[in-house]
């Protein structure tokens, strides 16, 4: 009997590159990414917290490098890949959020939203798959969305609508890619502890309201979704494309 074969999770001789990368999601993924073997160039706004995490990345004997980029900036991020030489694996963590009543939204709300989750998400993924399909070699796009692009929730009109309409996109490409073998696929957490979810944590009636809808009875950790980068970034998920992958303790299983 000749036993099946796996591709396994490591990453070495890859090459990332991950958006939002120092702090929250993103900085769990670029660490994720590197500790798999992954070369990891980290991309944020400000150079200040990308020169502290290419300090904790060099003591720790990973591999990467880091780029100040501002992804609503399209030219930029165009240049940026053209720049790059070949990546493997992009993922996409950064995000805004403004809630509050949708009576209350104003245009200047949704449009600072959909900038960032969708805009610039869209122009971040054909820039990458741009690069990806001229080098002629498999590479996987993953975008950080949300529990709230698979329902909705209460102050969270804009977030879920730039999150439902991440999902249809990734849907989309995926059909286009899918030949080429580029895949896109979204990770989509439930309320995790990060810098900015503390600012709904910290509310203890809404922290009870989570934690009574996430299955699992707790909100989730940074280290709860690096597993899960890494499978949608290996050949572990070869056969993985335009799907989304819930991170969200069972809350969407109603």
């Amino acid at each position: 009997m000749q036993l099946p074969s796996f591709a396994g999770f490591d990453l070495s001789g890859k090459r990332a590159f991950v958006t939002g990368a120092t702090s929250g999601i993103g900085l769990g993924a670029a660490t994720a990414l590197a500790r798999a073997g992954a070369h990891v160039i980290c991309a944020a706004r400000r150079a200040g917290p990308l020169g502290e995490l290419h300090a904790a990345m060099e003591a720790e004997g990973l591999s990467c490098e880091t780029q100040e980029l501002d992804i609503t900036d399209v030219d930029a991020t165009r240049a940026a890949f053209s720049g790059l030489g070949a990546v493997d694996i992009v993922v996409n963590s950064a995000g805004m959020a403004r809630h509050g009543p949708a009576l209350d939204t104003t245009p200047e709300d949704f449009d600072a939203v959909m900038n960032v989750n969708l805009r610039a998400a869209y122009f971040l993924s054909t820039a990458a798959a741009d690069q990806m399909i001229a080098a002629d070699r498999p590479g996987s796009i993953i975008h950080v969305s949300s529990q709230m692009g698979h329902v909705g929730g209460i102050d969270r009109g804009v977030y879920c609508a730039s999150k439902h309409a991440l999902e249809g996109m990734v849907k989309a490409m995926a059909i286009e890619w899918g030949p080429k073998a580029v895949r896109i696929n979204t990770l989509c957490p439930t309320f995790i502890r990060t810098p900015l979810g503390e600012q709904t944590l910290s509310d203890p009636a809404r922290l009870a309201w989570i934690e009574e809808k996430i299955k699992l009875g707790r909100v989730g950790e940074i280290e709860d979704i690096m597993g899960p980068i890494v499978y949608l970034a290996s050949d572990a998920s070869a056969m993985v494309t335009g799907t989304a992958l819930m991170v969200d303790g069972g809350w969407t299983a109603e």
